[in-house]
């Protein structure tokens, strides 16, 4: 591990946890990540077609890119975020459902030979390679309309009303002004000259617009004010983008066995990441101080919501 969990308590007096706590909180976060993963991929399995006529093989595409594992950490933010405000365990399995077949669409595309040209994924073939990028290309675009629909449908919520507001607000953080304008200026990054205000915005979009709306999409089917969803927001900033100074660092100092997907591909490409920019050690400090101010953002939910303030330092101590 790169830190330990006592000395970020230690250096941050905002974030309230005493150390006899930390292990036992861990071991609480971990099982429930276990859950979460479990819960979403029934309802994944429920919502995604099964291969049938002849264009089957565009379901059998769709399934071996969601089911190849990963940690499921967008619908655990979605099931936690609910939690928060009684939301009904259904509604939310279907909204973190959707947003997993939304991140998955996005990880088909990155892998293909145009845009990232990865052979890996979560330890085997990228779908591309398993399948055919023409295969993949539709099976991202199939994944990416599902979320949609999974949305839409009235088993979501009964609200219409609420049901446009998840549909919006998806549509907002995965389009051009969210994940796939990060996608843009990441494809531009290698020929560019960016300061770590580019990069930061770079990855907000990237990365942490799909992490903002898994943490509002639980007020949104709570019904609640703008203050709460807000606060969920601003949580979700931090964590996006220690999660990615995290994945960046991984690429750095991971293998592409510990990784699961080839290792120092960044670096080869010329991305731009906040470990270019800062170097390694700069870009660990940058992550400790962002952890401490997710949780510290989420406090006054109180013991409700203990698992998402734990949740920034599991991210930027992970080491897969």
């Amino acid at each position: 591990m790169w830190f330990r969990v006592t000395d970020i308590v230690n250096e941050n007096p905002r974030v309230r946890m005493d150390k006899s706590q930390i292990s036992p909180r861990r071991a609480a976060l971990s099982a429930a990540m276990v859950d979460a993963a479990r819960d979403v991929e029934t309802t994944l399995g429920e919502v995604l077609p099964e291969p049938h006529g002849l264009h089957g093989r565009v379901h059998e595409a769709m399934r071996y890119a969601t089911f190849a594992g990963g940690k499921r950490l967008r619908p655990f933010l979605v099931l936690h975020s609910a939690r928060l405000f009684g939301v009904p365990e259904t509604r939310a399995r279907r909204v973190a459902a959707a947003i997993e077949v939304m991140h998955t669409y996005s990880l088909v595309h990155d892998d293909l030979p145009c845009m990232d040209d990865d052979d890996l994924r979560r330890g085997r073939p990228t779908t591309h390679k398993a399948f055919d990028e023409a295969t993949a290309v539709l099976a991202g675009d199939a994944l990416l309309t599902i979320s949609f629909e999974i949305l839409a449908d009235p088993a979501t919520h009964e609200s219409g009303d609420v049901r446009c507001r998840l549909i919006a607000r998806l549509a907002e953080a995965a389009g051009s002004n969210g994940m796939i304008g990060g996608q843009m200026i990441d494809m531009q990054a290698p020929s560019s000259a960016f300061n770590p205000d580019d990069v930061i915005h770079l990855q907000r979009l990237k990365t942490g617009a799909l992490f903002e709306y898994a943490c509002e999409a639980g007020a949104i089917l709570a019904e609640v004010g703008q203050k709460e969803q807000e606060r969920l927001r601003h949580y979700a900033r931090d964590l996006g983008l220690a999660f990615q100074i995290a994945d960046d660092l991984l690429d750095v100092t991971g293998t592409t066995e510990q990784l699961g997907k080839t290792a120092g591909k960044d670096v080869e490409q010329g991305k731009a990441t906040l470990v270019s920019v800062y170097g390694v050690d700069g870009a660990r400090a940058e992550a400790t101080k962002l952890a401490a101010s997710a949780a510290a953002l989420l406090e006054s939910f109180g013991e409700k919501a203990s698992l998402l303030r734990e949740l920034p330092y599991f991210m930027v101590e992970r080491d897969s």
